[in-house]
This record gives C-alpha cells, sequence and structure tokens, in this order.
C-alpha cells in the first residue's frame, strides 16, 4: 500500500491530536511537522527527522497534502507555495475573507492542478449547501455561533465582553467583515461562504452571540433560504447542534472527530482523483 505523505503545519491542540492519529495510521505517513515555537516539538517527542524548520525549506521534502492547523496568515503568506508542492487543507478557512488570498489560492490550483480542502467543521447540512448553491437554489444563508464569552478570541470589540452577564449579540453582518474580527471562532462561517458559492463571504450572514449561560456548550444555528413559489411560499431549513465545549475553549470537543473526518475525505479523494479549486470535505 502506498501510503499518503501528510506535512502538518501548527502544533496546537489540534495539530496534537492530528500527530497521535497519523502516526499510526497504515494509509499515512508523515512527511514533516512545523511549529512556530520548535520547544514545542522537542517537549511532545516530535522525531527530529520529522521536524521542519523554516516553510520555505518545504520544497527539499516530498509531500501529498499539506494540513494547516495554525492561523489563518499562514495561508495568506504561504498557500500559493504550499500548492506547489502538495494538495491543501486549509484548517483555518478564515484567510479566505481576505479577497486577495482567495483569488491568488483560486489562482494557485488551476496553475498547480491541485486542491484546497475546506472542512466543514461543525457546519451540519454542507454538502446540501453546495448543491444547492451549484443549482443556483440558494437564496440566503445565515449562521448564527453562541458560545461563552470567554471562548470568543476577537481581534477588536466595544468594551469587554467577558464581563457581562447576559447574552449579547457581539456582531451580525457578512461573513467577510466577521472572519477578520474572530479569526480563530468563525472557520464553520468560512466553510459555509465557501460551500454557498453563489452568495459568497459578502452575502452569507453572520452573527455572533456571547452568553454566560452557555458553561458546557457551542451553540450553531444554520438557516438556510431557497426559493420563493408564484403563491409566495418559500423554501427554508434550520438546523441547530449543540457542541460540546468547556468555557473558554475555541473549539467544541465533537469539533475534532469532524476535522479528522474531512482530513480522511480528502486523503481519500486526492487519493483516487487528483482535483481542483476549493472543496468542501
Amino acid at each position: 500500500m502506498i501510503k499518503l505523505r501528510i506535512g502538518i503545519v501548527g502544533f496546537g491542540h489540534l495539530g496534537q491530536y492530528l500527530y497521535s492519529l497519523l502516526e499510526s495510521h497504515p494509509q499515512f505517513e508523515i512527511a514533516f511537522v512545523w511549529n512556530r515555537s520548535k520547544n514545542v516539538l522537542i517537549d511532545r517527542h516530535v522525531a527530529p527527522s520529522l521536524i521542519l524548520d523554516k516553510l520555505e525549506n518545504i520544497f527539499e521534502l516530498e509531500v501529498d497534502l499539506i494540513v494547516e492547523v495554525a492561523h489563518p496568515s499562514i495561508t495568506k503568506k504561504y498557500g500559493q507555495l504550499f500548492l506547489e508542492h502538495g494538495a491543501y487543507f486549509i484548517g483555518s478557512p478564515t484567510a479566505l475573507a481576505d479577497q486577495e488570498t482567495y483569488d491568488l489560492l483560486q489562482k494557485a490550483t488551476n496553475t498547480q492542478n491541485r486542491a484546497v480542502y475546506v472542512p466543514s467543521g461543525a457546519l451540519w447540512g454542507g454538502e446540501d449547501i453546495r448543491r444547492m448553491a451549484l443549482q443556483g437554489s440558494l437564496k440566503g444563508l445565515t449562521i448564527t455561533m453562541a458560545k461563552h464569552p470567554s471562548s470568543f478570541k476577537l481581534t477588536d470589540s466595544e468594551g469587554d465582553i467577558t464581563a457581562i452577564t447576559e447574552p449579547k449579540v457581539v456582531y451580525e453582518g457578512s461573513v467577510r467583515q466577521l472572519c477578520p474580527l474572530a479569526p480563530n471562532n468563525v472557520n464553520t462561517m468560512a466553510a459555509a461562504a465557501v460551500a454557498a458559492s453563489n452568495l459568497g463571504f459578502d452575502m452569507v450572514y453572520g452573527r455572533i452571540i456571547a452568553d454566560p449561560s452557555l458553561l458546557d456548550w457551542h451553540v450553531i444555528e444554520v438557516e438556510v433560504t431557497g426559493p420563493s413559489q408564484s403563491d409566495g411560499r418559500t423554501f427554508t431549513t434550520k438546523t441547530i447542534r449543540k457542541n460540546p465545549a468547556d468555557p473558554g475553549a475555541v473549539t467544541g470537543t465533537a469539533t475534532f472527530g469532524s476535522f479528522f473526518s474531512s482530513l480522511l475525505n480528502a486523503a481519500r479523494r486526492h487519493g483516487y482523483h487528483p482535483e481542483t479549486g476549493f472543496i468542501l470535505c
């Protein structure tokens, strides 16, 4: 069996989770691991032969699929470079809200004949959204995410939301504007904007709510609007997902398993038949 060579970029909780699963998986071989702080890799006993000192040195390695689980800035700086050497699995798709980054990666997927795989994360019904978008029947998409205030890592906000005592809407508007405000929190919304290709980041609507009563859960609500009939009736569907999570946790516990399932799906698709473009998995 030919093993798929995987590169891991980032070694936080999710990166460590993936490493522990991949190092003993019969279908994969770890090509490299990179982290901004090398000491973390040493402390976690990552084999020295797997540690990549600089991402610019990726050209020295053979790699089939590069998995980013670090920060959206990695895609902006290195996304094109990654696509020169393998398919790219982008764990921080909020980076794609930057139009320049999106356009450059889209061009690179065509030039290099490779794919950018986007994990569905906590998005429920992503494949249905994608199909509606391709058919042109998707007319509206709103995603509401409610978490404990300490779980939001915002780049800018009015006042200290950690001190609130009742639910507060922190933001509502386009997902494009929301992604740079909460880049670590709304990857699910970014994945939805990719799936909703006929609407995109500007026309997918996002709302985040800081709720101090949510001590055990992240709650994600997805509302889809389809076409209206001549008699005024409109297709709508709404799903609500409660993801177990502790206060202060950016990612719910169920999302880790979902992320790995998306990675397996991307690996299977890549090994079966190379694809191009942005692909929700």
